[in-house]
Protein backbone atom coordinates (compact mmCIF):
# COMPACT_ATOMS: atom_id res chain seq x y z
CA UNK A 1 0.00 0.00 0.00
CA UNK A 2 1.28 3.46 -1.12
CA UNK A 3 1.39 6.11 1.83
CA UNK A 4 -0.73 9.19 1.61
CA UNK A 5 0.54 11.60 -0.32
CA UNK A 6 1.73 14.96 1.65
CA UNK A 7 -0.82 17.40 -0.10
CA UNK A 8 -4.06 15.46 1.71
CA UNK A 9 -2.84 16.32 4.84
CA UNK A 10 -3.84 19.96 4.38
CA UNK A 11 -6.87 19.06 1.71
CA UNK A 12 -8.29 16.10 1.91
CA UNK A 13 -7.90 15.29 5.63
CA UNK A 14 -8.23 19.12 7.07
CA UNK A 15 -11.30 18.69 9.08
CA UNK A 16 -9.32 15.72 10.78
CA UNK A 17 -6.43 17.69 11.53
CA UNK A 18 -8.22 20.71 12.49
CA UNK A 19 -10.12 18.30 15.29
CA UNK A 20 -6.59 16.64 16.47
CA UNK A 21 -5.24 20.27 16.81
CA UNK A 22 -8.19 21.75 18.95
CA UNK A 23 -7.80 18.21 21.46
CA UNK A 24 -3.63 18.47 21.52
CA UNK A 25 -4.79 22.86 22.76
CA UNK A 26 -7.66 21.44 24.82
CA UNK A 27 -6.30 18.43 26.67
CA UNK A 28 -3.74 20.33 28.32
CA UNK A 29 -5.58 22.71 30.31
CA UNK A 30 -9.00 19.78 31.02
CA UNK A 31 -9.67 20.17 34.69
CA UNK A 32 -8.04 23.67 35.15
CA UNK A 33 -10.02 26.37 36.51
CA UNK A 34 -8.15 29.01 34.08
CA UNK A 35 -8.32 26.87 31.30
CA UNK A 36 -6.56 27.69 28.17
CA UNK A 37 -5.87 31.24 30.13
CA UNK A 38 -2.70 29.40 31.17
CA UNK A 39 -1.44 30.21 27.25
CA UNK A 40 -1.27 33.60 28.39
CA UNK A 41 -0.22 33.54 31.88
CA UNK A 42 2.51 31.15 31.78
CA UNK A 43 4.29 33.69 29.43
CA UNK A 44 3.26 36.52 31.63
CA UNK A 45 4.84 35.35 34.68
CA UNK A 46 7.74 34.05 32.67
CA UNK A 47 8.36 37.94 31.51
CA UNK A 48 7.68 39.19 34.65
CA UNK A 49 10.31 36.89 36.74
CA UNK A 50 12.83 37.81 33.84
CA UNK A 51 12.14 41.16 34.51
CA UNK A 52 12.90 41.22 38.28
CA UNK A 53 16.05 38.82 37.91
CA UNK A 54 17.84 40.72 35.30
CA UNK A 55 16.36 44.45 35.81
CA UNK A 56 16.52 43.89 39.81
CA UNK A 57 18.66 41.48 40.71
CA UNK A 58 21.80 42.09 38.01
CA UNK A 59 20.66 45.59 38.13
CA UNK A 60 19.70 46.05 34.39
CA UNK A 61 23.68 45.13 33.38
CA UNK A 62 24.88 43.10 30.31
CA UNK A 63 28.63 43.60 30.13
CA UNK A 64 30.45 46.53 29.80
CA UNK A 65 29.74 46.88 26.11
CA UNK A 66 26.05 46.91 26.93
CA UNK A 67 25.89 48.86 30.09
CA UNK A 68 22.90 51.44 28.64
CA UNK A 69 20.41 47.91 28.49
CA UNK A 70 17.52 48.16 30.99
CA UNK A 71 16.28 45.09 32.94
CA UNK A 72 13.22 44.93 30.55
CA UNK A 73 15.59 44.87 27.68
CA UNK A 74 17.45 41.69 28.95
CA UNK A 75 14.49 40.56 29.55
CA UNK A 76 12.60 40.93 25.99
CA UNK A 77 15.65 40.01 24.42
CA UNK A 78 16.07 36.42 26.23
CA UNK A 79 12.04 36.33 25.86
CA UNK A 80 12.96 36.49 21.51
CA UNK A 81 14.62 33.05 22.47
CA UNK A 82 11.93 31.69 25.01
CA UNK A 83 9.43 32.20 22.43
CA UNK A 84 11.28 30.38 19.59
CA UNK A 85 12.45 27.98 21.62
CA UNK A 86 9.48 26.77 23.93
CA UNK A 87 7.42 25.76 20.99
CA UNK A 88 10.34 24.03 18.98
CA UNK A 89 10.92 21.86 22.58
CA UNK A 90 7.48 21.03 22.66
CA UNK A 91 6.52 19.65 19.80
CA UNK A 92 10.57 17.81 19.33
CA UNK A 93 9.98 16.27 22.92
CA UNK A 94 6.50 14.89 22.00
CA UNK A 95 7.38 13.54 18.55
CA UNK A 96 8.88 10.19 20.00
CA UNK A 97 5.90 8.89 21.96
CA UNK A 98 3.29 10.06 19.03
CA UNK A 99 2.73 7.05 17.44
CA UNK A 100 3.09 4.99 20.56
CA UNK A 101 0.13 7.04 22.23
CA UNK A 102 -1.95 7.33 19.34
CA UNK A 103 -1.48 3.24 18.66
CA UNK A 104 -5.70 3.08 17.82
CA UNK A 105 -4.66 5.22 15.13
CA UNK A 106 -1.89 3.42 13.73
CA UNK A 107 -4.23 0.25 13.17
CA UNK A 108 -6.47 1.52 11.22
CA UNK A 109 -4.94 1.10 7.72
CA UNK A 110 -6.88 4.51 6.04
CA UNK A 111 -5.84 6.75 9.05
CA UNK A 112 -3.11 8.96 7.13
CA UNK A 113 -0.89 9.07 10.67
CA UNK A 114 1.59 11.74 8.85
CA UNK A 115 -0.74 14.12 10.41
CA UNK A 116 -0.34 13.65 14.07
CA UNK A 117 3.51 15.23 13.87
CA UNK A 118 1.87 18.36 11.79
CA UNK A 119 -1.54 18.46 14.85
CA UNK A 120 1.45 18.37 17.18
CA UNK A 121 3.52 21.45 16.19
CA UNK A 122 0.80 23.30 15.08
CA UNK A 123 -0.68 23.13 18.71
CA UNK A 124 2.72 24.52 20.26
CA UNK A 125 2.46 27.03 17.32
CA UNK A 126 -1.08 27.94 18.65
CA UNK A 127 0.60 28.14 22.74
CA UNK A 128 3.65 29.94 21.25
CA UNK A 129 1.48 32.52 19.59
CA UNK A 130 0.54 33.69 23.19
CA UNK A 131 4.24 34.12 23.88
CA UNK A 132 4.73 36.20 20.35
CA UNK A 133 1.57 38.40 21.61
CA UNK A 134 2.92 39.32 25.17
CA UNK A 135 6.19 39.98 23.42
CA UNK A 136 4.81 42.38 20.68
CA UNK A 137 2.82 44.06 23.64
CA UNK A 138 6.09 44.59 25.91
CA UNK A 139 8.05 45.73 23.06
CA UNK A 140 5.62 47.96 22.32
CA UNK A 141 5.40 49.38 26.22
CA UNK A 142 9.21 49.47 26.14
CA UNK A 143 9.42 51.74 22.80
CA UNK A 144 10.96 48.77 20.64
CA UNK A 145 7.81 47.53 18.53
CA UNK A 146 8.76 48.22 15.05
CA UNK A 147 7.21 48.16 11.93
CA UNK A 148 9.53 44.71 10.93
CA UNK A 149 7.34 43.39 13.58
CA UNK A 150 5.23 42.39 10.61
CA UNK A 151 7.86 39.96 9.17
CA UNK A 152 7.38 37.56 12.30
CA UNK A 153 5.55 34.86 10.40
CA UNK A 154 7.96 34.94 7.52
CA UNK A 155 10.72 34.94 9.70
CA UNK A 156 9.18 31.80 11.61
CA UNK A 157 8.57 29.80 8.67
CA UNK A 158 12.02 28.29 8.09
CA UNK A 159 12.29 27.25 11.94
CA UNK A 160 8.32 25.90 11.62
CA UNK A 161 9.54 23.57 8.51
CA UNK A 162 12.60 22.15 10.07
CA UNK A 163 10.53 21.28 12.95
CA UNK A 164 7.86 19.77 11.34
CA UNK A 165 10.88 17.46 9.14
CA UNK A 166 12.15 16.87 13.06
CA UNK A 167 8.68 15.65 13.97
CA UNK A 168 8.31 13.13 11.29
CA UNK A 169 11.59 11.73 11.73
CA UNK A 170 11.78 11.39 15.60
CA UNK A 171 8.13 9.92 15.85
CA UNK A 172 9.02 7.30 13.21
CA UNK A 173 12.50 6.44 14.85
CA UNK A 174 10.47 6.65 18.31
CA UNK A 175 8.38 3.55 17.19
CA UNK A 176 11.31 1.97 17.03
CA UNK A 177 13.63 2.96 19.58
CA UNK A 178 11.61 3.48 22.86
CA UNK A 179 14.91 4.75 24.35
CA UNK A 180 14.74 8.19 21.96
CA UNK A 181 11.62 9.26 23.77
CA UNK A 182 13.41 9.32 27.48
CA UNK A 183 16.26 11.15 25.82
CA UNK A 184 14.69 14.15 24.14
CA UNK A 185 13.71 16.15 27.55
CA UNK A 186 17.31 15.90 28.15
CA UNK A 187 18.92 16.84 24.77
CA UNK A 188 16.41 19.76 24.44
CA UNK A 189 17.60 20.54 27.83
CA UNK A 190 21.42 20.74 26.69
CA UNK A 191 20.02 22.57 23.38
CA UNK A 192 18.64 25.55 25.39
CA UNK A 193 21.85 26.44 25.74
CA UNK A 194 23.75 25.41 22.82
CA UNK A 195 21.12 27.45 21.03
CA UNK A 196 21.43 31.58 21.43
CA UNK A 197 18.34 31.94 23.64
CA UNK A 198 20.13 33.56 26.51
CA UNK A 199 23.05 35.54 24.86
CA UNK A 200 23.50 36.67 21.16
CA UNK A 201 25.26 34.62 18.98
CA UNK A 202 28.37 36.39 18.70
CA UNK A 203 28.86 35.47 22.50
CA UNK A 204 29.37 32.11 21.75
CA UNK A 205 32.42 29.93 21.32
CA UNK A 206 33.75 29.92 17.23
CA UNK A 207 32.71 26.28 17.20
CA UNK A 208 29.20 27.00 18.30
CA UNK A 209 28.59 29.98 16.45
CA UNK A 210 29.89 27.93 13.19
CA UNK A 211 26.85 25.40 14.15
CA UNK A 212 24.37 27.56 14.73
CA UNK A 213 25.57 29.61 11.39
CA UNK A 214 23.55 27.14 9.75
CA UNK A 215 20.65 26.39 12.32
CA UNK A 216 17.20 27.26 11.52
CA UNK A 217 16.32 27.34 15.11
CA UNK A 218 19.44 29.82 15.95
CA UNK A 219 18.66 31.95 12.58
CA UNK A 220 15.16 32.71 14.03
CA UNK A 221 15.89 33.69 17.27
CA UNK A 222 18.40 36.19 16.09
CA UNK A 223 16.17 37.32 12.88
CA UNK A 224 13.30 37.70 15.94
CA UNK A 225 15.78 39.81 17.80
CA UNK A 226 16.48 41.78 14.84
CA UNK A 227 12.71 42.97 13.50
CA UNK A 228 11.21 43.03 16.79
CA UNK A 229 13.76 44.99 19.26
CA UNK A 230 16.06 46.44 16.64
CA UNK A 231 13.81 47.11 14.13
CA UNK A 232 16.01 46.13 11.37
CA UNK A 233 15.00 43.35 7.99
CA UNK A 234 16.53 39.78 8.31
CA UNK A 235 19.26 39.33 5.84
CA UNK A 236 17.48 38.01 2.92
CA UNK A 237 19.86 35.44 1.94
CA UNK A 238 20.52 33.75 4.97
CA UNK A 239 16.18 33.41 5.48
CA UNK A 240 16.50 32.24 1.95
CA UNK A 241 18.92 30.03 2.22
CA UNK A 242 17.50 28.34 5.71
CA UNK A 243 13.91 28.09 4.22
CA UNK A 244 15.11 25.85 1.81
CA UNK A 245 17.05 24.07 4.47
CA UNK A 246 14.25 23.74 6.57
CA UNK A 247 12.52 22.26 3.19
CA UNK A 248 14.85 19.65 3.10
CA UNK A 249 14.56 18.97 6.69
CA UNK A 250 10.91 18.56 6.03
CA UNK A 251 10.48 16.36 3.01
CA UNK A 252 13.23 13.85 4.10
CA UNK A 253 11.44 14.01 7.44
CA UNK A 254 8.18 12.91 5.48
CA UNK A 255 9.66 10.60 3.36
CA UNK A 256 11.85 8.66 6.32
CA UNK A 257 7.92 8.62 8.17
CA UNK A 258 6.47 7.18 4.58
CA UNK A 259 9.08 4.40 3.92
CA UNK A 260 8.20 3.40 7.88
CA UNK A 261 4.72 3.53 8.25
CA UNK A 262 3.59 0.15 6.94
CA UNK A 263 6.10 -1.71 9.79
CA UNK A 264 4.65 0.79 12.83
CA UNK A 265 1.96 -1.53 13.59
CA UNK A 266 4.21 -4.35 13.58
CA UNK A 267 6.73 -2.31 15.81
CA UNK A 268 4.04 -1.34 18.57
Amino acid sequence: MKPPRLNLHTVAHRHLLGQLIQREVLVRYRGSILGIGWSFLHPLLLLAAYTLVFGGIFGGRWDAGNSGKTGLDMALFIYCGLAIFVPFSEAVVLAPKLLLANQHFVRKVVFPLEILPLASLVAASIHGAAHLVLLAVAAMLSGHLHATALLIPLVLLPAWLSTLGLGWLLAAAGAYLRDIGHGMPIFMQLAMFALPVFYPSSAAPALLQSINRTNPIAIAIEDLRRILIDGVPPDWSVWLAMSCLGASVAVAGHLFFSRCREEFADVL
